[in-house]
């Protein structure tokens, strides 16, 4: 065993080794020798595992490298790349930058798990702790791809990962109708220069990054289509109905690029917005806006994406088709339209009754007992 103390460690002993060439040096953390010689065989044994899961990959499995290649490769081009972005980095500064993805385990994972959920929302000591879905989704799910990627590079790991027991079970997403006092509501609380976002909206479905960010370019009245990237990177291509063309056609040359903007209420020479100028919607400033919006309208207990839900539940209840309204949303998989399904209970029954009175019908008259 190759276990040392020098006079700058103290009494914490230090491991140094080579295998096949490949220098490994390090703090055990250990101040007992035994201990710190078990720290070392372990640390042998990854060593070991890098090496040959590194001959085999055709870059480095270091973390920040492998985050780094994916976010050229795939997570810029995120519909969500600002949330991709985060996310890698939360991984990156929680394990260390040099941090090889071979070290990382069931074990470490399970730690990364109950650190995350153990933070509030926002960051902030008063607010509830994050939910489930944001735990799988910010960590769980962003180290998975970062594994998946390494693998599609040519790494080959010794341990696999149990990503389904590191997966938070989440509640079943709600979903929530607009009410016509509540859309009411709405409309009397509603600034005019958000007006035509909102009310495109309500009548598209598009989630809220898909609407904030539309281009004049993703518009074409020629074809009566607006084609752009959604979630996931997916191609979304929505048809530009009547009702559409009256929300967008008016907003044509209030910004050459950006087709939903705001009227500045003040002036701020430091963000450079002149008052009663015009400028593109940004996520947050919408954000903030749909808060106030809704407080003033006094509607509680429904959040922006619930938009999306009541387009979904009244798409269905019109059309009773649930590929139809699949493909309107944009979902890769029906799974995620079934959660509408509730909407079509009083078709199921009254096809449930009709079976049963045809039935009734072809057996004729009931016949006499005695």
């Amino acid at each position: 065993m190759s276990v040392f103390k020098t006079k700058k460690s103290g009494a914490v002993y230090w491991f140094d080794f080579v295998i096949q060439g490949h220098r490994f040096y390090g703090s055990t953390r250990c101040t007992s020798k035994r201990e710190a010689e078990d720290f070392e065989t372990i640390e042998r044994k990854r060593a070991r595992e890098l090496i040959k899961s590194q001959r085999n990959a055709a870059y480095s499995l270091q973390i920040d490298h492998v985050a780094d290649r994916f976010w050229q490769e795939v997570g810029q081009y995120h519909a969500g790349y600002d949330a991709t972005q985060r996310n890698l980095a939360r991984i990156v500064d929680y394990f260390g930058p040099t941090t090889p993805l071979t070290v990382i385990d069931d074990a470490a994972i399970a730690k990364l798990v109950a650190w995350r959920r153990g933070q509030h929302v926002k960051g902030r000591r008063d607010a509830p702790l994050i939910s489930p879905a944001t735990v799988n989704r910010s960590v769980t799910k962003v180290l998975k791809r970062l594994f998946t990627f390494a693998i599609s590079e040519g790494a080959r790991f010794e341990r696999e990962i149990n990503w389904t027991r590191h997966w938070l079970k989440e509640p079943p997403e709600r979903v929530r109708e607009l009410q016509d006092h509540e859309a009411a509501a709405f409309d009397d609380a509603m600034r005019s220069d958000y007006q035509p976002f909102f009310d495109f909206v309500r009548t598209s479905g598009l989630r809220l990054r898909e609407c904030v960010t539309l281009r004049w370019t993703e518009v074409n009245f020629g074809t009566r289509q607006i084609v752009r990237l959604g979630k996931g990177g997916r191609r979304v291509v929505f048809p530009i109905t009547g009702t559409i063309r009256e929300i967008l056609f008016p907003l044509q040359g209030l910004h050459p690029d950006f087709v939903f903007t705001y009227l500045a209420q003040y002036g701020n020479k430091r963000l450079g917005l002149v008052r009663g100028e015009r400028y593109p919607l940004t996520l947050t400033g919408t954000k903030s806006a749909w808060q106030s919006i809704r407080a003033k309208a006094g509607v509680t207990d429904f959040r922006f994406h619930d938009y999306r839900h009541d387009f979904g539940t009244k798409l269905l209840r019109s059309s009773g088709n649930l590929k139809l309204v699949q493909r309107a949303m944009n979902h890769a998989d029906i799974k995620s339209t079934l959660r509408y399904a509730h909407v079509l209970d009083g078709d199921i029954a009254e096809a449930i009754e009709n079976v049963a009175k045809s039935r009734e019908k072809s057996r004729g008259p009931a016949r006499k007992v005695g």
